[in-house]
């Protein structure tokens, strides 16, 4: 296991994060994602922290606060010491179906703060982050949130999810012109098949240095080598069959498939592995969160920080999967290509 600083905090954080969202069950897509309960938790967190994963990330909304007690109680009787593990929770989705009971004031970042820190049994978050945007809460009332929770102790760094390129940068802003704590984590989707943050996050997070945490790094099963064809269901109790998420393009999704399978094959291991080797091998990847909802599952994703692409696979797979040029991106690059070339003088 590798370990990669987390934006410019100076922590480091492992290459794989445990993500918990098959932990808890429950009703609609829940039921969809994973069951697991306290055994199995148990069996998941300690199998992790033991290949060296000191990174888990949960939400306050994962079956609805279910997620955090289970992995709260998971790190008290394990006796794992907390000052090895970063552990992140998330605020903004419902919680119950109150006026406030969701988004992102002051009143409702205070509260589930203190609820998120009771179900997971701890004294402190090491990062909360922002779980999407929030139209109608602007940047200043809940960074002004987030920059007393900071100062409380409570929460030690903050980060976001699924937000567009302008509203990390308005966020930024905001923080530096108002001396708060700025966001120093980036949590977005991303796979082999999904390469769109490339366009606009990307360049933001390198030139403002903010880490990247990388969610459902299998298109929500898909890359997994387990379905033939776009129709294909795949197999018993694939999530994709009953929970069609997260959105891609499966034509585009299956050629990738279809180029990382001789791979897999000549290194005998999974086609899941090629796609998080893919992922692993990008230098602005932070961490990629896997989540699993068997113990084969989860061995499997570990097993791929040992595989390794040569060259000529990373840009075969590159270009299998490259976006199709989309403006304005092609014209600065017509336009910059002159001042990217170092000036000659004969």
């Amino acid at each position: 296991m590798r370990y990669r600083l987390l934006g410019q905090t100076g922590l480091y954080v492992s290459e794989l994060c445990l993500g918990t969202m098959t932990y808890g069950g429950g009703k609609g897509i829940w039921e969809s994602i994973g069951n697991l309960q306290q055994d199995a938790v148990d069996e998941q967190v300690k199998f992790a922290v033991d290949a060296g994963i000191n990174f888990i990330d949960t939400a306050n909304v994962y079956s609805t606060g279910k997620s955090e007690i289970l992995l709260g109680q998971s790190l008290k009787s394990l006796g794992l010491a907390r000052d090895q593990l970063i552990v992140a929770t998330k605020a903004t989705g419902s919680m119950d179906d109150s006026p406030n009971g969701r988004g992102q004031s002051r009143h409702h970042l205070f509260n589930q703060v203190d609820a998120s820190l009771k179900r997971l049994q701890l004294d402190y978050i090491d990062l909360y982050q922002l779980h999407g945007f929030d139209p109608l809460t602007p940047f200043e009332e809940s960074l002004s949130a987030l920059n007393d929770l900071v100062r409380s102790g409570r929460v030690r760094y903050i980060g976001l999810c699924n937000m567009a390129a302008w509203q990390i940068m308005k966020s930024l802003g905001v923080s530096e012109r108002l001396n708060l704590a700025k966001f120093v984590s980036v949590q977005a989707y991303y796979t082999i098949a999904g390469r769109d943050l490339e366009r606009e996050l990307v360049p933001l997070i390198q030139d403002q240095k903010l880490g990247l945490m990388v969610w459902s790094p299998l298109a929500g099963g898909l890359l997994s080598g387990k379905f033939g064809s776009a129709e294909d269901k795949g197999p018993a109790g694939a999530r994709r069959g009953a929970f069609d998420f997260p959105l891609v393009d499966k034509a585009r999704a299956f050629k990738c498939v279809d180029a990382m399978r001789p791979m897999a094959v000549a290194r005998n291991v999974s086609v899941a592995q090629i796609a998080l080797a893919w992922l692993l091998a990008k230098p602005f990847v932070t961490t990629v969160i896997i989540g699993a909802k068997s113990m084969e599952q989860l061995r499997d994703n570990v097993d791929s920080t040992r595989v390794q692409l040569d060259d000529a696979e990373r840009r075969q797979l590159d270009e299998i999967s490259a976006l199709p040029a989309e403006y304005p991106a092609w014209m600065l690059s017509f336009q910059g290509q002159a001042r990217a070339k170092a000036p000659v003088r004969e």
